[in-house]
């Protein structure tokens, strides 16, 4: 059993007076392997307290751009060199199949941090322009602040380098609050900021449940907050900063359509779409797990990606060779069994999966599963399962396929499939979604901007781009 105590603050680890707990339960055997500190009022109010004296009276925010970007990139190299323990560590708290964790759950976030090295190692952050009347006017971007960054459990590490690394470059501290699925990486991410020589203060790490991390977000000497997570969640928080016109960066749920156009050749593409879905046993927010197939080609399509589902193994996901394991935790298995309980009555037809693996009894195991004779209508289409559940639906004609992809409160991902890759780009054009990929299955760029649409939240993170957010924009204007 390991136990941990302390919150990292100012620093350095300290120990917590809190009585609240997280216990840390295996998803494979649904026992306590892990008992943390939550943190309390207490513990919120001392690691804001820390960043607030960084940022006002610490060197970091009053360094030039340049000077920061080679501290995160000395924090890149402190994570590398844990990046196995790292990886490790996330998928025994998530779930994540051991096979592709270290590149997803620590080597992705290091591939960001270094993107931001060196994004930051020349963004202009000040420049003189001519003003409307003659005058020589100076516009700056400031550091916002002190800012809160709420992380998910499914890629915990890597949804933290998206935030902390433009926060870093802007000149802002920040509070990081881990999910308390996923409260143990971040022992290990604090040990990399001490070891990177980051001044005291810059980064805070405090894990707490929902009371603890409502008063973070709602604490007046925050700044800023920046989501990833549910919808719902997105909401609160959104309630919250505007009540207090706090500044706020959503990246939310999502229910992303592959669009498989009528030249879709399943032999080359069916492994990279089917990863496109079940990546992180289908835990990832841009899943494309709406798969719109073709009426003309919709049974071979169907019953070749149901054969390739078939053979996925199911288990332990600290085996190398299992390619589907648990979800992270029994309320989420309840939930994906019962949305495709409800999905059957409606009439989709599972063509593999849909329940429980037989051979599992413990564990919070799903079937790798697709369901077809999907509507686009029905519960299963438009609601995030966050699981391995893919749903076909036909589709008349490229316009149809366009509209039943646009047809969703979600706007956060897509691909379109077509060996015909300008075909594919005019498609993936005409669809309102932050993100579309053509042909392959990774979500994201680093260089890029990141976010969605509609209910899939507010703002843009990744790219030049996502350095915006934590900065406020100053002018100085001389006379004419």
């Amino acid at each position: 059993m390991e136990t941990r105590d302390e919150c990292f603050i100012a620093g350095a680890w300290r120990r917590s007076t809190s009585k609240q707990r997280l216990s840390v339960r295996s998803p494979v055997t649904e026992e306590v392997f892990a008992d943390v500190v939550a943190a309390d009022r207490a513990d919120v109010d001392a690691a804001v307290a820390s960043a607030r004296e960084a940022f006002e009276h610490g060197p970091f925010s009053t360094m030039s751009a340049a000077e920061r970007a080679k501290l995160v990139g000395r924090l890149s190299e402190a994570i590398k060199s844990r990046s196995a323990e790292i990886a490790h560590t996330i998928a025994r708290e998530n779930g994540a199949p051991i096979q592709s964790a270290e590149g997803t759950q620590s080597i992705a976030a290091t591939m960001v941090l270094d993107t931001y090295a060196d994004i930051g190692s020349s963004i202009q952050l000040e420049e003189t322009r001519a003003g409307a009347l003659g005058q020589h006017v100076t516009v700056r971007q400031l550091p916002v602040g002190v800012c809160a960054a709420v992380l998910p459990w499914n890629v915990p590490l890597y949804i933290a380098a998206m935030k902390l690394g433009p926060a870093l470059v802007a000149g802002c501290t920040v509070v990081l609050k881990p999910a308390p699925e996923t409260p143990l990486d971040p022992y290990l991410l604090g040990d990399a900021i001490e070891e990177s020589g980051l001044p005291p203060g810059v980064i805070n790490i405090v894990t707490a449940d929902r009371e603890a991390s409502e008063y973070l977000v709602s604490h007046p000497g925050i700044d800023k907050v920046s989501f990833t997570g549910s919808t719902a969640t997105g909401a609160r928080i959104a309630e919250i900063c505007g009540s207090q016109i706090k500044r706020c960066t959503l990246e939310l749920g999502g229910k992303s359509a592959a669009v498989l156009l009528d030249d879709f050749d399943i032999g080359s593409s069916a492994e990279t779409l089917l990863n496109a879905g079940l990546f992180n046993n289908g835990q990832a927010c841009a899943a494309q797990t709406r798969l719109l197939i073709p009426r003309g080609r919709y049974s071979e399509i169907v019953e070749a990606l149901g054969t390739a589902v078939s053979a996925m193994k199911v288990g332990d996901n600290l085996d190398p060779e299992t390619q589907i394991g648990p979800l992270v935790a029994e309320r989420q298995r309840d939930r994906a069994l019962a949305l495709m309980e409800r999905a059957k009555d409606a009439g989709a037809r599972p063509v593999v999966g849909g329940g429980r693996p037989s051979h599992l009894p413990r564990g919070w195991f799903v079937e790798p599963t697709l369901l077809a004779d999907v509507d686009n209508q029905m519960e299963i289409a438009q609601t995030e399962v966050f699981g391995p559940v893919l749903v076909a639906i036909p589709y008349e004609s490229e316009d149809d396929a366009v509209r039943i992809a646009n047809d969703s409160s979600y706007g956060l991902g897509g691909g379109v499939w077509s060996p015909d890759t300008e075909r594919a780009h005019l498609v993936a054009s005409r669809l309102r979604t932050g993100s579309v990929t053509l042909n392959h299955a990774f979500l994201l760029d680093f260089r890029s901007p990141f976010g969605g649409f509609k209910l899939s939240g507010l703002g843009r993170e990744l790219g030049p781009e996502g350095v915006a957010p934590y900065v406020e924009y100053q002018s100085i204007i001389g006379a004419p």
